[in-house]
């Protein structure tokens, strides 16, 4: 497993702790259910973490863009985890009115919640877009094998060896 799989795997782990203890901290926020949905972020998002981690040596991505796939989609999981528990905190009802239980926030925190919403919504599209598409690459060779394989020189070898990794 490569240092990268299990650095995402980290971030999963640690926001879902962050998650159980947002959890433990329910009834200390202005608006409880939506706390109980930062809980839930929280324990999720860091769940999708894991999986992700578990699964990114398969994503073929030129360096920059999984770079960029990464970042979003650390900024999305714990983006969501963190707006979900400022609105609660501070009783919001941005992004989510059903939670609010009649709660409203200053005009101010209102627009940072719903600008925080707004803005992991769209990290974690293109995140799971980009994903997407390295996951539907082909797996390319690794160095090593390519280099075995000139040594070789047959045309056929190199062939069945591109054949066996898609």
């Amino acid at each position: 497993m490569q240092t990268a799989d299990r650095r995402m795997m980290w971030h999963g782990m640690f926001l879902f702790l962050i998650g159980l203890v947002t959890g433990l901290q329910e009834r200390r926020f202005k608006n409880m259910r939506m706390a109980l949905s930062a809980h839930l972020e929280g324990v999720m998002n860091g769940t999708f973490l894991i999986a992700l981690g578990a699964i990114w040596g398969s994503v073929e991505l030129p360096p920059r863009v999984e770079k960029a796939a990464r970042w979003s989609v650390l900024y999305g999981a714990y983006g969501n985890w963190l707006f979900t528990t400022l609105g609660a905190a501070m009783g919001t009802a941005a992004a989510n009115p059903i939670l609010s239980e009649g709660h409203r926030g200053k005009p101010w925190q209102e627009r940072v919640a719903g600008a925080g919403f707004w803005s992991i919504s769209r990290s974690i599209l293109v995140a799971v877009v980009l994903l997407l598409v390295g996951l539907g690459r082909p797996k390319s060779l690794p160095d090593s094998a390519v280099e075995s394989l000139d040594h070789d020189g047959s045309p056929t070898a190199r062939e069945s060896a591109l054949a066996r990794v898609k």
